[in-house]
């Protein structure tokens, strides 16, 4: 197959969805399949709605020699008119990878009513769609009262290659000293670092770590908004915001921690819940989007309500002091991890996809 695929920026950007691309993109070239990536600048949103305007984007994309045209539906706001304008100008079809929509965030008016048409008119000018989880596939629907010609393909936990028996998972749990919470995710609003700090500052006298890992410079106005709630809350002892870090790093990290501590972060899937359930690592999740697909409240984490911070201090105080709870919770994370596909799985499970939607074409034409 000969595969375009659409972003923004760089494929080695830091993120679940980057990631999600940058594994597909990896199998499609092991199995002999040329890919051609078309990176759009990142700009402001507005900025990108003129995307939509540019000759030369449009004639790029006319004249490449494509079976198929991936999109990560991320570009939604710059593609929502080129899609409609390329349709009768190219054979190819036009599938959208969406890992999570930007219409189900939180978002003041006017913003929030011109978020969900722009991300409406976008998923409308596709042919098919790969989701990452139920739960996106649910939110699409939301929003186009259907979801059209789809694969659900759960991303893989597996890529930092997770080497931990239940003993050293025991080991681990049953350690004295304080509860080590992971954070791994960017240091964006949407992420809720903010919630959770504030939740164990009613904790500062208590025995936990929290170690924060993800680009600080990404927001650097929220980057300096969280250093100040540490210090303002006395935290600067417990909180170490460590910044983007190496797989290698990043597995080292998540070997030494207790759990995942990410209770206020909206998530399409969230592949770090998963990638820390490979550790043994239970989780503090939000209710809200992917995590409920992945975390057994109360088995191998607990899923938390928007904005409860008192849920939050309850529960990282629980597990500080019963050991044995936060044993039998890590054996289950392990356990949840293993019922997921791998990343082989799963990118096999799309190209398979991808070769239908192609030769579907074939047949008709």
């Amino acid at each position: 197959m000969r595969v375009g695929l659409v972003i923004y920026g760089s494929l080695d950007s830091m993120s679940g969805g980057y990631l999600y691309d940058r594994k597909l993109l990896e199998h499609l070239e092991t199995e002999g399949d040329q890919v051609e990536v078309f990176s759009i600048p990142w700009r402001s949103y507005p900025r990108h709605l003129l995307d939509n305007l540019s000759s030369q984007w449009l004639n790029q994309l006319v004249r490449a020699d494509l079976d198929l045209l991936l999109q990560d539906e991320l570009n939604h706001p710059s593609l929502f008119w080129i899609n409609r304008r390329l349709r009768p100008r190219t054979p190819y079809p036009i599938i959208s990878i969406v890992h999570h929509l930007r219409s189900c965030e939180c978002w003041a008016p006017p913003l929030s009513p011109l978020y969900r048409v722009v991300e409406r008119r976008y998923l409308k000018s596709v042919d098919a769609l790969v989701f990452n989880s139920q739960s996106t596939r649910l939110s699409v629907i939301d929003l186009l009262g259907c979801a059209g010609s789809g694969v659900i393909a759960y991303p893989g936990g597996d890529r930092l290659d997770p080497a931990m028996d239940e003993g050293a998972i025991l080991a681990r749990a049953n350690r004295s000293g304080p509860l080590r919470l992971a954070f791994v995710g960017n240091l964006i609003p949407r992420k809720g670092l903010h919630g959770l700090l504030a939740a164990l500052a009613d904790l500062k006298h208590e025995s936990w770590e929290l170690w924060v890992i993800g680009c600080t410079r990404r927001d650097s106005a929220y980057t300096k908004r969280i250093r100040g709630i540490i210090a303002n809350a006395g935290l600067g002892g417990r909180v170490q915001l460590l910044g983007s870090v190496s797989d290698a790093e990043l597995a080292r990290l998540l070997r030494s921690s207790d759990a995942i501590a990410m209770p206020f972060s909206y998530e399409g899937f969230g592949i770090v819940y998963l990638e820390g359930m490979a550790y043994g690592l239970p989780a503090l999740a939000s209710n809200t989007g992917g995590a409920r697909e992945i975390v057994a409240h109360g088995e191998s984490g607990y899923l938390i309500d928007p904005g409860d911070l008192r849920r939050v201090t309850r529960l990282v105080r629980h597990l500080m002091v019963d050991r044995g709870e936060l044993s039998r919770m890590s054996l289950a994370a392990r356990r949840r991890f293993e019922a997921f596909p791998t990343w082989e799985q799963t990118t096999t499970k799309i190209r398979n996809f991808l070769l239908e939607m192609v030769q579907s074409v074939g047949r008709d034409s």
